[in-house]
């Protein structure tokens, strides 16, 4: 029986290869499914990508698309949220829920505001002092998607053999 996952995360046009490697590896660890929007600046068979996400990659759940619209398509009912620093919501202050799809922009320039308009409402941001410009990539997506999946109470089959129930 295929895993479903509870949650997608998007990278809109990423561009380093290892930070779409950690990603890959956070995927796998949750069970969530790796949605990649190109253009990519690397190639997928890159090693320092493989290296970041080390043997864990062959068990990735990774779907590539040529645009946003193609994406969505593929998602009928997607429920994004979006994240940037340009955001005032804090991520930890609305309800995920199963399904939802987070998406995260490329390092250099983040979401394109033609993807953000007339989303405010699910415009997400992690909060960091301003004499920082921007968190790394990969620590963004981890934080985001640990905090949707222990709103879910971490399915069971995240806990672990020994992990209380």
């Amino acid at each position: 029986m295929k895993y479903e996952p509870i949650f997608h995360i998007v990278l809109f046009r990423p561009e380093i290869p290892p930070n779409t490697g950690n990603i890959g590896r956070t995927c796998v660890a949750l069970g969530a499914k790796l949605w990649l929007v190109r253009p990519l600046g690397f190639l997928l068979d890159e090693k320092n990508l493989r290296r970041a996400g080390m043997d864990y990659w062959q068990h990735l759940e990774l779907e590539v698309c040529d645009d946003w619209a193609q994406l969505v398509a593929a998602l009928p009912q997607v429920r994004p949220w979006f994240f940037s620093k340009w955001a005032e919501q804090i991520y930890t202050e609305v309800t995920y829920s199963r399904g939802d799809v987070l998406v995260f922009g490329s390092e250099s320039a983040g979401l394109p505001a033609s993807l953000l308009e007339g989303e405010r409402e699910r415009l997400l941001r992690l909060p960091m002092r301003e004499q920082v410009r921007s968190i790394n990539l990969s620590a963004c997506v981890s934080a985001a998607a640990y905090e949707a999946y222990r709103q879910c109470q971490f399915p069971p089959d995240l806990r672990g053999p020994d992990a209380p129930r």
